[in-house]
């Protein structure tokens, strides 16, 4: 029998010729992440276990959620992990004037690559998946474990055949792909098991809607959601990943859990309404909901093409009077190369509010804080109650294209709406 890309990834890291559902196994690490929220607590359990950090490259620690500090305490967060990364020479260590996002700059620096196993203390670290890696997030303690010994235990997932066929219309991304998947299975249709994409349909994504895709698998409960490797992903790793790498293909006769077909020629733009990813419609079905504020950003959508959507929908337009419009790139290099495209200019023009790299708003965090009663269109991943602020404020998960329109509107609507 054959395998699927995520057995076959865990089989090569635990050193087996054949893996199977329900299967426990312990793997060799290529990475190990953890940010300002979960990077404090994981060295706590780490300085227990009493040992070295098992390799100074293959940790990455990232300040982002609360990054610059807002107040002493993420200050406090972030001095805890500066020190631990001195302390351990780690390399992968980046702050302010030089992080972004973290599951923005991993794969914009090279760090994670195809056929790589990584853990991370994040739930969002399934991003990599799109780099057709086995990505997956883990609790503290897994994770101060992984940082001492470089191994970790996994129980083998099944997988759901995901099957893309058709092509993108205009105002279709890959936020459009991943609710419509979501909305179809619910927030725990692939509850412990594995998101792998495959059909025709997949080279029609770029890399961007790839890693948004990858990104919230999760929100669907999955432990991991990955691409095949094909020429966009060649294209994309070639002057980013320095070291070799071991791409992986999913076997004709590998068997899946469910086989779920999506048709991008009949995809609509949509939205995630309040207060679940899988609460799915489409964007002309929802109604005039207006709107306060508008976030465009985050470890889903704030890619360097997520930024030119947006700008592509404001250029010479204005934010609705009663809107606050919030752009926030996810890396230091997408800003600046935001700025040299003239992309800032027509953010500022259009009466937003440009941020530097932070997780900020989509957690709650700061930037961006809604009062009782708000409304945010969001391209952030979440919109559990009070996720965003208060407890009876509202997020809608929509794409940019979405989000830019509806910045304009003063309330939820398309490009096709201007």
């Amino acid at each position: 029998m054959g395998m699927t890309m995520s057995e076959k990834i865990l089989a090569h890291h635990a050193g087996k010729n054949f893996v199977e559902p329900g299967q426990l196994v312990i793997c060799p690490l290529d990475m190990v992440l953890a940010n300002d929220v979960t990077g404090p607590p994981s060295i706590k359990e780490f300085e227990k276990i009493g040992k070295p950090v098992f390799d100074t490259e293959k940790i990455a620690l990232i300040p982002d959620h609360f990054q610059p500090a807002k107040d002493i305490k993420s200050a406090d967060l972030a001095k805890i992990m500066r020190d631990f990364a001195h302390k351990n020479k780690i390399k992968h260590y980046y702050e302010a004037g030089r992080v972004g996002i973290e599951h923005v700059i991993l794969p914009e620096f090279g760090i994670v690559a195809p056929g790589m196993l990584t853990i991370g203390a994040d739930s969002h670290t399934c991003t990599y998946g799109a780099l057709n890696g086995f990505s997956t997030g883990v609790g503290t303690t897994d994770l101060a474990v992984g940082m001492a010994t470089g191994k970790s235990w996994f129980k083998v997932p099944e997988a759901i055949n995901v099957h893309l066929t058709g092509k993108k219309a205009k105002y279709i991304s890959g936020k459009d792909v991943i609710l419509t998947l979501i909305g179809k299975i619910g927030v725990d249709g692939a509850l412990y098991k594995a998101l792998e994409f495959s059909g025709e349909g997949v080279f029609e994504l770029s890399m961007t809607d790839r890693l948004t895709i990858s990104n919230m698998a999760i929100e669907a409960g999955a432990k991991a959601g990955i691409f095949p490797f094909d020429e966009i992903t060649k294209n994309y790793v070639e002057g980013r990943v320095k070291k070799s790498y071991e791409p992986v293909a999913a076997d004709t006769d590998a068997k899946y859990s469910q086989i779920v077909e999506i048709n991008l020629s009949e995809l609509k733009p949509v939205v995630a309404l309040p207060h679940l990813p899988e609460n799915v419609k489409n964007v002309e079905e929802v109604g005039e909901i207006k709107i306060n504020q508008v976030v465009i950003g985050s470890c889903t959508n704030g890619r360097l093409e997520d930024l030119e959507i947006a700008a592509e929908i404001l250029k010479n337009k204005k934010i609705h009077e009663n809107v606050r419009a919030i752009i926030i790139p996810g890396s230091q290099a997408i800003y600046k190369e935001a700025v040299h495209r003239g992309l800032i200019d027509i953010f500022i023009d259009a009466g937003c509010v440009v941020s530097c790299p932070t997780c900020g708003p989509c957690l709650g965090g700061y930037m961006g804080i809604l009062s009782a009663g708000e409304r945010c269109v969001s391209t952030t991943n979440r919109n559990f109650r009070g996720r965003m602020g208060h407890v009876d404020s509202e997020v809608y998960l929509a794409s940019p294209y979405v989000a830019a329109a509806s910045a304009i509107l003063g309330k939820i609507s398309t490009p096709a709406e201007i």
